[in-house]
């Protein structure tokens, strides 16, 4: 359990439920590295350009440099770095880091352990996904550090003290009770779908992310199609304080389909639940608006 404590102690900010996924991210293209190449340095230069394209994708709306959790991780006892001629890296600067050929690496004996236990290589992995980001994301995350994707569905970690992990007592009829609260469509676009008695193509969507406080509660979920919860999930949709739908500035669309099925949502009124329902509750659409929504907002 040693690693397992080590990845949970992970400095992390949690004022407000912030996100910092920088150093889990880290971890996760070093061990994807472990498993292709095997336990080599590896080199600031070379991975500078993917770990910020993984920020970019995977962070708060305004990520910190690859250069930040390249330096600080090796205080978390799982990443030893130094420059080219074997000294301490000298600061969190990406141009200091460059200019020095800083280079890191796991310990040796943290990827010794990976490599002899794949069940604690997949533990260790579904334990920086639960502790970092949505379930939704987490397939498209192993893609982007070039692990398995069969990891992102590796059994969530059974706790071993109290508080220490995540939490795992999902609500297992939560689906059911956002569907009935919405009428079976989607609160964005109205969809439905159904196969005989089987509704197909609508999720429940959290707003606040189960791993950082979001409830499995109707005040923290809306009922939305396929397509758009992935778009939520990645900051492309959310909403505003008034109940209207956000579409960021930043996604691009090029076909009529996009433009209808996306950008054309911007300003619109999300559909509410029936009657009777709870609605979305305003501290957890700040909250998605703050830590995952990807600003500024089409007009």
């Amino acid at each position: 359990m040693e690693w397992l404590e080590l990845i949970l102690r992970l400095r992390r900010r949690t004022d407000n439920g912030t996100r910092d996924p920088h150093k889990a991210l880290l971890l996760l293209y070093a061990i994807g590295q472990l498993q292709r190449v095997g336990h080599k340095n590896i080199r600031y230069r070379d991975a500078e350009s993917l770990l910020n394209g993984m920020l970019k994708e995977f962070g708060p709306p305004r990520p910190a440099g690859a250069a930040y959790p390249f330096h600080h991780l090796a205080s978390d006892g799982l990443w030893e770095v130094a420059t080219g001629s074997g000294g301490a890296c000298p600061s969190a600067d990406g141009a200091v880091m460059l200019a020095e050929d800083v280079h890191g690496r796991l310990p040796p004996a943290f990827a010794h352990d990976l490599l002899a236990e794949p069940a604690l290589l997949a533990q260790i992995v579904r334990l920086l996904l639960d502790t970092n980001f949505e379930s939704g994301l987490h397939a498209d995350v192993c893609a982007a550090a070039g692990l398995m994707p069969e990891l992102a569905r590796t059994a969530a970690v059974a706790p071993y003290g109290k508080g220490d992990l995540p939490r795992t007592e999902r609500d297992p009829i939560l689906r059911q009770k956002i569907l009935l609260a919405y009428d079976c469509r989607c609160a964005f676009c109205g969809f439905e779908g159904w196969i005989g008695t089987t509704v197909i193509g609508l999720e429940a969507a959290r707003l606040r992310w189960w791993a950082f406080d979001g409830q499995d509660d109707p005040t923290n979920c809306v009922c939305l199609c396929t397509l758009h919860h992935k778009l939520l999930d990645k900051g492309v949709l959310g909403l505003s304080p008034l109940g209207r739908i956000m579409v960021s500035r930043q996604f691009v669309g090029t076909t009529e389909t996009s433009r209808r099925l996306v950008t054309d949502l911007a300003g619109r009124a999300f559909h509410p639940p029936q009657p009777g329902f709870a609605g979305p509750d305003t501290r957890n659409i700040a909250w998605h608006g703050r830590q995952v929504f990807r600003g500024p907002a089409l007009a």
